[in-house]
């Protein structure tokens, strides 16, 4: 083995964030549903700033009820957008998974 050499998971790991990334931005980009609930959250967060206070700040803060409703809609949304991403990368990693072992010759393709 040469030093230039890295293992496979290791090239993974150094590669993930970038490729977690392109995966999101390729399922905004031919998914309207997680775009429009993509859309729906920047919205809110613009319209209501508490939210982003919460998620980015810190110290006490304390809601109306009004609020209250609001942030568990943006958590709504939050939670179906990230099962959305999750499902995608578990396909996609099927489809690359595929495809290496295609490209290697573990199988045969008619």
């Amino acid at each position: 083995m040469s030093d230039q050499y890295t293992p496979m998971i290791e090239r993974i790991s150094e590669e993930y964030d970038e490729s977690d990334s392109n995966m999101v931005l390729e399922l905004a980009a031919t998914d309207q549903e997680y775009a429009n609930i993509k859309q729906e959250m920047s919205e809110l967060k613009h319209q209501h700033p508490f939210i982003q206070n919460l998620l980015e700040g810190d110290g006490e803060i304390q809601l109306t009820a009004q609020e209250h409703e609001i942030l568990n809609q943006y958590f709504r949304l939050y939670f179906r957008a990230d099962n959305m991403e999750r499902k995608h990368i578990y396909f996609r990693g099927h489809t690359d998974g595929f495809s290496y072992l295609k490209k290697i010759g573990a199988f045969k393709t008619e």
